[in-house]
């Protein structure tokens, strides 16, 4: 019987062949924590004498969802972990550099790796054809000083995309529209692998988006193959050398396969306050929203910037709503000001943050008010996620997001 994508990448790394349910021992090639998750793993393993890292170039502590710092007791857990990076040689990326998982795809990891890190949306990095996953800070922790973590290997959901997006809609709204199928349950500790004619010419912005929301359905991964679209993006950020080919077996064993059609898909909108409550962007037209927010791991990056601004040109943000940006990292940001898409944000009324994690997980950069409305770019809209549990939080793309900065209430981007 033939291999899934994760069966052949962890038995790589198990040094024998492995099957969708076995338990088993691997290599592990990168890890990461950010200033939520990492003071806990830094901590555990000072306190059972492990302050060490296995393979420090491939570690990396990030400061990101609290950057630059809003509080005291956060300033010294940034402290904490920029002085276990200087002590073990492990990498730090500092507050302005980006999220952890955009910086990790841009500059550590390559196809056919190991990645676990302690934050749920490391499974952004199976865009590049690894197996991406988040674990617990003490995993992760066990992870660094080792090299080596222990793991399930999944079943997979084989994820089949045919035909072409239309107008308006974007990879965004595929993936919401999967979660609103199957439940943010439905994927429990599954891998979700993409495939299929549209997935074969899928750029790697939108494959990231797809990989960062597989969580969203319970799922232990979202991996796509690596083909020549990896490829090309790998020599766009000087990684040409790391690439590989890595297919699914033809015979592979599935434990599920979905179709989807992209060509019949409308720009979808997830409503308060569980991402599979989703409903179609008709069944949403005119819902009042006091702030949007473009950016995050799920659609910070330059093509995103680029569709909002296309749409916000020459235009203006609406009176009674605010609209922030937040660059998924330093490059992006620096690509977007040459590009003159951060003028164009600017000149439209929005805010530009620093690069991080931003508004998305409640600590600063855009806590809602009491019964405020936001429709949000990011991934999750649980209660409390943009910092109050008296806040509305919608999900979308950036392009709906775009146009409802305009009218000030939930509108279609088709219509533009």
């Amino acid at each position: 019987m033939g291999q899934t994508l994760v069966e052949k990448i962890i038995s790589s790394h198990a040094e024998h062949d492995v099957k969708a349910g076995e338990i088993t021992i691997a290599k592990v090639d990168v890890c990461i924590t950010q200033d939520g998750t990492g003071p806990l793993a830094v901590r555990q393993l000072q306190k059972i004498g492990l302050e060490k890292a296995y393979n420090p170039k491939k570690t990396i502590l990030y400061l990101d969802h609290a950057a630059p710092s809003p509080r005291k007791e956060l300033s010294n857990d940034h402290m904490l972990l920029r002085n276990f990076a200087n002590k073990v040689g492990a990498h730090l990326s500092d507050i302005g550099e980006g999220v952890c998982h955009q910086i990790t795809v841009e500059k550590y990891l390559n196809p056919g790796e190991i990645h676990i890190g302690a934050d749920s949306h490391t499974c952004t990095g199976g865009a590049l054809g690894a197996f991406a996953t988040g674990m617990g800070s003490t995993d992760v922790a066990i992870g660094i000083a080792l090299g080596k973590t222990w793991l399930r290997v999944p079943e997979t959901f084989k994820i089949n995309i045919t035909g072409s997006f239309l107008k308006g809609v974007y990879a965004k709204d595929l993936i919401l529209y999967l979660i609103g199928l199957i439940g943010a349950d439905g994927a429990t500790y599954k891998s979700l692998e993409f495939c299929g004619p549209t997935v074969n010419s899928m750029e790697m912005t939108d494959r990231m988006t797809l990989s960062n929301m597989a969580v969203e359905a319970g799922a232990k991964c979202g991996i796509f193959p690596s083909d020549k679209i990896t490829k090309k993006y790998l020599e766009s950020v000087k990684r040409g050398d790391k690439w590989m080919p890595l297919q699914p077996d033809n015979d592979a064993l599935y434990e599920r396969v979905i179709n989807i059609d992209a060509s019949k898909l409308e720009p979808m909108i997830s409503h308060p306050h569980t991402v599979d409550n989703t409903k179609t962007v008709s069944q949403s037209i005119g819902i009042k929203i006091d702030q949007v927010f473009i950016g995050t791991c799920t659609n910070g990056r330059l093509k995103d910037l680029r569709i909002a601004a296309e749409i916000l040109k020459n235009k203006k943000v609406h009176a009674k709503t605010r609209l922030l940006i937040t660059p998924a990292s330093r490059q992006i940001f620096l690509d977007a000001v040459k590009q003159g898409i951060i003028e164009t944000l600017l000149k439209a009324g929005g805010t530009i943050n620093s690069p991080g994690c931003g508004a998305c997980v409640g600590v600063h950069q855009g806590i809602l008010g009491d019964g405020e409305n936001c429709l949000a770019t990011q991934n999750r809209n649980f209660k409390g996620r943009l910092g109050n549990v008296n806040g509305n939080i919608y999900l979308s793309s950036p392009a709906t997001a775009a146009i409802t900065a305009i009218k000030g209430k939930i509108s279609d981007p088709r219509k533009l």
